[in-house]
């Protein structure tokens, strides 16, 4: 069994219960997770504002879309920022892109898009992994999936970068450009569709209905949108973990080089320890009492994965990888009606990009005197992470 332990830490909560943007909590956001975890499963952050940190609190509301609504932006977010029938019409039309059958089609453009990259990868000295492998795969697995051009790949990954700054700055005015010109991105694709053939997802979404009539253009856009944005960041954050995850534990690295039937699980597992993805938003729409809390009508609640994937009145020991956990358990996708779509694709292009890694790779170390860079709140995963690759 592996253990990956992190050092303790200490959170501010001068004006607060706590503060998600602390420097505390920065310096290594799992650990501050997990002492706030040790406080109580629940604490309020200001402004109407709670965040879940227990895992049979979060499964509650996670329950119960009906009480903790995915309504929580200003902006139109299909599906998942919906509800109900609205919600389950556009589901249906969205999960018809993530079958069995589409994804083993898909599976080959997927091998060629991280054999690629492997191949390119330097051996024997140092490499920042972000840049190198996991930022450029998540950008060409999304042009890929998509039908789009490789063209676009360098416009997609300058773009990710903005947004990655403006998210970890807060700075709505920025988030507002940036979404304005990835919408641009997204028209630019299916203007280039109209009266064409279908040959890929993006020319295939203009003919799709929902609610009995033609899906209109701002909800292609929103649908894509979702769909891709979410495919840069997080894909490329779960790379970063999986790989630092690796280079720091040989013994399941040589395991899943003598079995990748495991990576799957393995993957999970990891992303389970580390999550990538950080928390997500819901709205109270009835007054609820969560952990004696009594949350208002319209408080915010953010349900924090990457604690409540660590609750130890579930995992035991948090950092011990292992993999015979009940797979329920693991949140890293979420739970419920909500439970994100993309979910087989992820695994799919992880399994592939780590089944190539490894068997084009005799070890995967950490670099000498290369810290790794963690990422700040609100994403995960790393910044910087430095590997060799032999």
């Amino acid at each position: 069994m592996v253990r990956h332990r992190r050092e303790e830490a200490t959170i501010d909560t001068a004006h607060a219960e706590w503060d998600p943007r602390s420097e505390a909590v920065q310096a290594d956001q799992v650990a501050g997770y997990d002492a706030m975890r040790a406080r109580g499963p629940i604490a309020y952050d200001g402004d109407r504002s709670w965040t879940v940190f227990g895992h049979a609190e979060a499964v509650r509301i996670l329950d119960d879309p009906a009480t903790f609504s995915n309504a929580v932006s200003r902006h139109l977010q299909i599906p998942n920022g919906l509800d109900g029938e609205r919600h389950r019409a556009y589901r249906a039309v969205v999960d018809r892109y993530f079958t069995v059958e589409r994804l083993a089609a898909f599976e080959p453009a997927c091998r060629a898009v991280a054999a690629e990259l492997v191949a390119a990868l330097p051996r024997g000295r140092a490499v920042e992994v972000m840049s190198a492998l996991a930022e450029p795969f998540a950008d060409n697995i999304t042009c890929a999936f998509m039908g789009w051009p490789d063209a676009l790949r360098a416009p997609l990954r300058a773009w990710a970068e903005k947004n990655r700054r403006a998210t970890r700055a807060g700075d709505r005015a920025a988030l507002s450009a940036v979404a304005v010109e990835f919408d641009g991105h997204i028209r630019a694709q299916l203007d280039a569709r109209r009266g064409e053939p279908v040959t890929d997802p993006t020319g295939e979404l203009l003919h799709e209905t929902a609610d009995g009539r033609p899906l209109r253009d701002e909800e292609i856009v929103s649908i894509v949108r979702n769909w891709t944005v979410g495919e840069l960041s997080t894909i490329a954050a779960s790379v970063g973990v999986v790989a630092g995850f690796l280079a720091n534990h040989p013994e399941v690295q040589d395991r899943l080089r003598t079995d990748p039937s495991l990576l799957v699980a393995a993957s999970d597992e990891i992303l389970r320890i580390d999550p990538p993805f950080v928390a997500s938003r819901r709205r109270v729409t009835a007054e609820h009492r969560v952990a004696g809390c009594l949350l208002p009508v319209d408080a915010r609640v953010q349900v924090l994965w990457a604690s409540v994937n660590r609750d130890e009145a579930v995992f035991g020991d948090p950092d011990e990888f292992r993999l015979d956990r009940d797979p329920a358990d693991n949140l890293v996708y979420g739970r419920g009606v909500h439970y994100c779509p993309g979910a087989p694709l992820a695994r799919l292009e992880l399994r592939v990009l780590f089944e190539e890694l490894l068997g084009g790779t005799a070890r995967i170390t950490p670099a000498d005197g290369r810290a790794a860079v963690p990422a700040r709140y609100p994403n995960g995963g790393f910044a910087e992470l430095t590997l060799q690759f032999d």
